[in-house]
């Protein structure tokens, strides 16, 4: 117990420093650049922070990027979910539905967004859902397949020889086994998900979102406020990846709770 303190500990420690090294970086760039267009002192991007926490277009904004960050990250988690299970209980939809992911995970981001604008009649706020879902399914597909792909032998094998239904072993058997594994990285998936969301709202414009802030800071060159609204969207993703990571604990529960 002492140890795992200790390493937590530590690990904050490591956390500090390098955060004070990013901003010795940030420091030497601004100075050596001697341009506030292109490096911001770091007091005029608090000062710009600041100014957004006191704005209620801020807030509203931020609301709606979280809101379609967790929608797309929900139809992607759910679409591969069922996609992986009806690929665990079928060998040759598994085969049919490889080229499938294969091809979506590979589709080009900006093109989408530009084909997806026209399709929905230049709906900005659809757009970067579409984009984050077609992003973020394959990879979540490719965990929840790894990680079935990793259950345990002799389980399957207990599966065959007591001749167990496939939905019963699925829900009472395999999920428990897979569970920990695809919900650990649900943190990392969703914090991800917000960046190809902030991006998306980049591109498409989207002013109802982070992503709309940023690019009418960079057409009204007030990089200061970009360069705020960054490290927002930043702190944003490293609290969603902390929130959702607990998501881990609900499956040793599980665990437990069948184990009895």
């Amino acid at each position: 117990m002492k140890k795992f303190f200790l390493s937590r500990k530590l690990n904050i420690v490591y956390s500090l420093i390098a955060v004070v090294l990013m901003w010795v970086v940030w420091i030497i760039a601004f100075y050596a650049v001697g341009n506030r267009l292109l490096v911001p002192s770091y007091t005029e991007t608090f000062k710009e922070m600041w100014l957004c926490f006191k704005s209620v277009e801020f807030w509203v904004a931020l609301g709606s990027t979280f809101l379609r960050t967790i929608i797309s990250f929900l139809i992607s988690f759910a679409l591969a979910g069922v996609c992986a299970a009806l690929a665990c209980l079928c060998v040759p939809l598994r085969a049919a539905l490889r080229p499938v992911v294969a091809f979506v995970r590979i589709l080009p981001t900006l093109a989408i967004i530009l084909l997806i604008l026209r399709w929905t009649e230049n709906n900005k706020n659809i757009a970067p859902v579409i984009v984050a879902v077609l992003v973020l399914f394959p990879m979540i597909y490719a965990q929840i397949m790894a990680a079935a792909d990793g259950v345990d032998g002799g389980l399957k094998d207990f599966v065959k020889v007591y001749g167990i239904k496939k939905h019963v072993a699925l829900f009472k058997i395999y999920l428990p086994a897979i569970c920990p594994n695809v919900l650990a990285q649900t943190g990392a998936n969703v914090s991800l998900g917000l960046k190809i969301m902030v991006s998306g709202e980049v591109l498409a414009f989207t002013l109802k979102g982070l992503g709309g802030l940023m690019q009418s800071a960079n057409i009204s060159a007030m990089i200061a406020r970009l360069a705020a609204l960054t490290l927002i969207a930043v702190a944003a993703g490293i609290i969603m990846d902390l929130m959702f990571s607990q998501l881990v604990r609900i499956t040793y529960k599980w665990n437990k709770r069948d184990a009895k």
